[in-house]
């Protein structure tokens, strides 16, 4: 039986509390959040012992195997960092990863110098389309891949999530280069983090497959996702579908 501790008690902490709930092999024994009224709502909602209002407070007081960070992208160094020190054995942490690579570098090199797991919650290669469209990119169906595509709002919330994807349909090759531009001629914001107004990204992989992730206004509105063969193409989702 793990005992892990969630650091968030917002809508994404309650979506993973429902995940460990249904887990046979998971005790949920603490949450923290600085919001009175949102933490104990809920411990209650999930039947959680212990409440916090300091997340670092929970990593002393606790024996936890695991803790699941989800907050805003800025407070995930410190967060990551102070969870790592702890002697935890996993950090699960939502996505993004952290504003910068420089706060990124810091809170992976804290994981590494502890011996502590960390992921980040890319989830969409495990939904059934996305893995239905893998198996006939690379069955033949399609012949040979030659190319991914890849759409979303922006590189910093959603862009994570497809470049993913991307590597995740072309089997995790290495890429030789990537090039790319953005426009930001226009102040938008997601989770306190300026990002672009668009953006064209182009990866070449050592295997000869390309990918193509534009954002913003660049975006196409008909597809998700798009896998190009030599002998037919996948497309995955209209985005105003029901």
């Amino acid at each position: 039986m793990f005992k892990v501790g969630i650091i968030g008690c917002g809508g994404r902490g309650r979506i993973h509390a429902q995940g460990y709930k249904a887990s046979p092999d998971v005790e949920l024994v603490a949450c923290a959040d600085p919001l009175k009224d949102a933490r104990e709502a809920f411990a209650k909602e999930y039947a959680i012992p212990k409440t916090h209002r300091y997340y670092k407070q929970m990593l002393e007081q606790e024996n936890l195997d695991f803790v699941r960070i989800c907050t805003w992208p800025k407070f995930h160094k410190d967060m990551v960092i102070a969870t790592a020190n702890s002697h935890t054995k996993g950090i699960l942490c939502e996505k993004p990863m952290a504003p910068t690579w420089r706060e990124f570098k810091a809170l992976c090199q804290a994981c590494v110098d502890n011996d502590v797991v960390i992921t980040f919650c890319h989830q969409h290669r495990f939904g059934a389309r996305f893995v239905k469209a893998k198996a006939l990119a690379n069955d033949g169906t399609i012949g040979e891949l030659r190319r991914v595509d890849g759409t979303c709002p922006n590189l910093f919330d959603w862009g994570t999530h497809w470049f993913d994807m991307l590597f995740f349909y072309n089997n995790e090759k290495p890429a030789e280069w990537v090039i790319g531009q953005i426009d930001a001629s226009t102040n938008l914001q997601v989770f306190g983090t300026t990002v672009e107004t668009c953006r064209i990204s182009w990866i070449r992989w050592k295997n000869g497959v390309e990918g193509l992730l534009t954002t913003g206004g660049t975006a196409g509105q008909s597809i998700v996702d798009r896998l190009i063969g030599t002998d037919g193409i996948i497309e995955i989702g209209a985005r105003n579908a029901p």
